[in-house]
């Protein structure tokens, strides 16, 4: 059985803002703390065997300037690469373009810090109608999959993971992971009448076996 509130406690989540050259973001950010090292993650992070047994079945060519493709999801370029410190790429899913960056961190010689920020134009749709829980969720539960890789015991496999959705387990994490988004979302400053909105839609959508994102 997996401990859905220690998983959710574990995880810190912002909302932010960001300039980009074609106008202003909305960023997204998810972290938590592991017990491995640096080295660890950035290999479960990136080697294309380790992937699959904690996120999704990967393709392609993973180094500076590759184009991958997600089993069933997205597909983008790797433009930067350092590591193992980070890298960043697009993230190009349903005909919109967003972007994805992932800095490890050691907070000390056995504990590593996985940070990712998901960028995403304002005037995006998906943004506009879910708020970051459209991408929020999915995230908390790849961050939820890499903690059972690099810890092995109760977790949940990409395999299983529909069907674990769909238990009343499954239920109370995305419910816990969206309040979080949507509490994330009204300290940024949306109002709270509108981050409910988006929130109600992207549980809906993802309850129903959707991914907005």
């Amino acid at each position: 059985m997996i401990d859905v509130t220690h998983q959710i406690s574990a995880v810190q989540r912002r909302v932010g803002a960001r300039t980009l050259e074609a106008g202003e973001a909305r960023v997204t950010v998810i972290s938590q703390v592991y017990d491995a090292t640096v080295d660890d993650v950035w290999d479960a992070c990136t080697n294309v065997e380790r992937i699959p047994r904690w996120f999704l079945p990967i393709t392609g060519d993973l180094v500076q300037g590759g184009r991958y493709q997600l089993e069933g999801n997205a597909s983008g370029t790797i433009q930067t690469c350092t590591p193992p410190t980070g890298f960043s790429a697009t993230w190009e899913y349903g005909g919109d373009v967003s972007w994805i960056e992932v800095r490890l961190s050691p907070e000390s010689s056995e504990r590593t810090r996985f940070e990712l920020e998901h960028i995403a134009h304002v005037g995006d749709d998906i943004w506009a109608q879910f708020g970051p829980s459209a991408v929020g969720i999915g995230w908390d539960l790849s961050l939820l999959g890499l903690a059972g890789h690099l810890h092995p015991g109760a977790a949940v496999l990409p395999s299983e993971s529909a069907e674990w959705l769909a238990t009343a387990e499954g239920l109370r994490f995305m419910t816990l992971s969206n309040q979080d988004w949507y509490q994330a979302n009204v300290a940024a400053g949306t109002p709270e009448d509108v981050a409910a909105l988006a929130a109600e839609r992207a549980l809906a959508a993802y309850t129903a076996g959707e991914d907005p994102a």
